[in-house]
């Protein structure tokens, strides 16, 4: 591989796109199903990163393990039906200004892509096919098969795929468990404030971007990307 090879890892939901209204359907839905009332919005979103299953661990700590197993269906069912019903496309909106993101650092030689994401890879696959961005990530990292971030095995994947080194790899994501998988697997992290969590839990990054326009030359300015 050339030494000059770079990787950019790329969150999905809340970085990539804007699917909170259905991650919330979700939730009250696995909650319903247990005669429970649904943890409060930003409850909810602030697990948004988090593989499910460790979600709704989170947010029901109390319920017996048999019934957490039950909300997660419930969710998946939910998540489901409201993609069939609209469309990922619709479901899952891009958020303005990425799809320019992508196709810039596409372009950039030698540069490659990848996301690390707690969708299931069904999902992921559904969101990608929608959006018609399959092509430009050259790893697909997915909850079905790793531990939930922060565990960094889904960046030391990414980066064994790419064939780079930690120093080459940079992480874009909205939430603290992205950023933390990110350090934990020794690569460079970028921040983005128009997602899930609150700029504030983003405070060890090696840059907060605010606009989606700024993101493409945050990306190459940070840390090993330099």
């Amino acid at each position: 591989m050339s030494a000059d090879l770079r990787l950019v890892i790329f969150d999905v939901d809340g970085t990539l796109v804007d699917s909170q209204n259905h991650i919330v359907a979700g939730m009250r839905r696995a909650f319903g199903s247990m005669g429970m009332d649904a943890p409060s919005h930003s409850d909810i979103l602030a697990t948004v990163g988090l593989s499910l299953s460790r979600a709704i661990e989170e947010l029901a700590p109390d319920v017996e393990p048999s019934h957490q197993a039950e909300m997660v269906d419930a969710y998946k069912m939910t998540y489901r039906d409201l993609r069939m019903d609209a469309g990922s496309k619709q479901s899952s909106p891009l958020y303005d200004g990425i799809a320019d993101v992508l196709q810039n650092l596409h372009a950039v030689d030698p540069l490659l892509m990848g996301v690390a994401t707690g969708k299931s890879r069904r999902g992921l696959d559904a969101l990608l096919d929608a959006h018609q961005l399959r092509s430009y990530f050259v790893t697909r990292q997915c909850a079905d098969d790793h531990s939930s971030k922060p565990h960094p095995s889904m960046v030391l994947s990414a980066m064994a795929d790419a064939g780079v080194s930690p120093e080459e790899t940079v992480v874009v994501g909205d939430t603290r468990f992205d950023m933390e998988m990110a350090r934990a697997a020794g690569a460079g992290f970028v921040g983005v404030s128009w997602g899930y969590h609150d700029r504030s839990q983003l405070a060890g990054a090696d840059a907060i971007v605010d606009r989606v326009s700024d993101l493409t030359e945050a990306v190459l300015r940070a840390g090993a990307m330099a």
